[in-house]
Formats: structure tokens, C-alpha cells, sequence
């Protein structure tokens, strides 16, 4: 029977907004002097969250593990033919595309701040600072094409997966959704970071 049923726990979704909220609010404040104290507290937040999102992906739930979500090349080829002739198998956690994306986020965040906090010595070179920026856009088209593929496949699908990444909630059988969402941990994560946040940021900029 086709119902409501859990996919995405709260510290799964709680990670997804926190790591595009502080990776887009960051490049906003890569460009000022001024607010370089923000940029780089954006930063250490990003690669926190990076951190336990890899922690989670071995002791999470069933859909935020990452065996839910490994594929083989030719896995992704076909389907993005699929998505091509409008039939891409439906899946209820990450798609094969999808998981695609999701990698190089992961991978491309880890380098981000580790070069990042590179660039932050005083003997950085110029190469290190170079590489931190290209890897930042990389990263914007990995985020705009990641953007198309969800609605791509809200349409193909007639799904809404942007809300299911709010709720949490997908259509499928009872027997397909996980039993704990974990709340308490996603609100934790959201205290540590505001208190992160306002200890890292409390120093006046100049």
C-alpha cells in the first residue's frame, strides 16, 4: 500500500541546508577584507558539517548510509539515457545521478576548507589560494546542475523532492520508509552551529 513514509532523517536534511546555506553565504563574503572574519567561520562550520555528514554515512539510517547510494559507472550511464528518453527508474533515496552529485559536494567541500585553511598561513602559496578558488566554482556548477537534476526529476517522477528534503516524507510502501528520524540530533546541530557561530564571530572586524 502507497503512503507517506519516512526517508530523509533530520540530521540528513538539517546537513543538506546547513552545508548550501554556509557554502553560498561564504562565497559571498570571500570578496571583503571587512567581512573575512564571517568568511572563514563559514568555513570551519562547512567542514564541521562535512565532518559528521562522513560519520553519518557509516552509523546513519538506511537512505543517509553510504552503501544506499553507490553505483557503478555504467549504473549512472544508463541512467542518464534514461533521463534522456523521459524513464528514469524511480528511486526512493539518492538516484544515480544524483549520487554523483553528491560525491563530488562531499569531496569538492573536503577540499575547499582544507585549502582554505591553507590559504589562511602566512607563507600560502599563490597555487594554494588558486586551487581553493577553482575548486569554489567547481562547486557552483556541481550545486546549479545538482539543481536542475532535482527538478528534472520532480517532473519525470511527479515528485516534489525539494519538500521531501523539508519533511522528509516521500510516496511508497509502509515498508520502504526508516523508523527514527533522529530529531534531537538535527537540533542539536543547529545549537552547535549558532553557538559556533556567535563565539567565532563575537571579536569586532576591522
Amino acid at each position: 500500500m502507497i503512503q507517506r513514509v519516512l526517508i530523509w532523517d533530520m540530521p540528513t536534511r538539517v546537513f543538506h541546508w546547513l552545508q548550501l546555506a554556509s557554502f553560498c553565504t561564504a562565497y559571498l563574503t570571500a570578496f571583503s577584507e571587512r567581512l573575512r572574519n564571517y568568511h572563514v567561520a563559514l568555513g570551519y562550520i562547512l567542514l564541521g558539517l562535512l565532518a559528521f555528514r562522513l560519520l553519518w554515512g557509516f552509523i546513519g539510517t538506511r537512505y543517509a548510509r553510504f552503501g544506499s547510494f553507490l553505483f557503478n559507472p555504467g549504473e549512472v550511464v544508463v541512467y542518464l539515457l534514461t533521463m534522456v528518453k523521459g524513464k528514469p527508474q524511480h528511486y526512493l533515496g539518492h538516484n544515480p545521478a544524483g549520487a554523483v552529485s553528491v560525491w563530488l559536494l562531499l569531496s569538492l567541500g573536503i577540499f575547499i576548507c582544507v585549502t582554505g585553511i591553507m590559504a589562511l598561513q602566512d607563507d600560502a602559496s599563490d597555487l594554494v589560494v588558486a586551487m581553493h578558488g577553482v575548486a569554489t566554482n567547481a562547486m557552483l556548477g556541481i550545486i546549479f546542475l545538482h539543481i536542475l537534476g532535482v527538478l528534472a526529476s520532480s517532473i519525470m517522477h511527479r515528485e516534489n523532492l525539494v519538500r521531501s528534503m523539508f519533511t522528509g516524507y516521500k510516496s511508497a510502501e509502509s515498508g520502504e520508509g526508516i523508523q527514527r528520524s533522529y530529531g534531537w540530533l538535527g537540533v542539536l546541530m543547529v545549537m552547535v552551529v549558532v553557538i559556533f557561530w556567535f563565539v567565532y564571530v563575537r571579536k569586532p572586524l576591522g
